[in-house]
């Protein structure tokens, strides 16, 4: 069985009035049980020429089984701190991701009801992003 483990931690000593330690960690399992994620699609890397004004796939839902517990890993390889990359799932906009910023979600591929792909669009040319999805099952 595959292990893998996510860990967040955020900190800062001026944010409130006392230090800030918080950290959090998460084994990667299967929907339903503590089967270890087995597959993933491999770190990709995508450099766009020219800024995206509209959204554009950038991962396809149809490529996962559905309702599975998936993961996404998303950042923003930009050093330029005004230029972002918006994320949506489906015409959901998620947020924005700012130079250097990133995301860990948990990801549904069920296309069943609103589109599940994950698309997006770039406020700027030659911009670089990299991502992975951590597989439950591939479709």
């Amino acid at each position: 069985m595959a292990t893998t483990t996510a860990t967040l931690t955020l900190s800062s000593a001026d944010l409130t009035s006392d230090a800030l330690s918080l950290s959090s960690t998460s084994t990667l399992s299967e929907a339903g049980n503590n089967t270890g994620l087995t597959q993933t699609t491999g770190l990709r890397r995508r450099t766009f020429s020219s800024a995206l004004s509209a959204q554009s796939k950038i991962i396809d839902a149809n490529e996962f089984a559905d309702d599975e517990a998936h993961k996404v890993y998303f950042k923003n390889l930009s050093t330029t701190a005004s230029e972002f990359v918006t994320v949506f799932i489906g015409a959901t906009e998620v947020g924005r991701l700012y130079a250097g910023d990133f995301m860990f979600i948990p990801w549904s591929a069920d296309t069943t009801g609103t589109a599940a792909d994950i698309d997006i669009k770039t406020s700027a040319s030659n911009m670089s992003i990299e991502y992975m999805v951590f597989v439950q099952n591939f479709a």
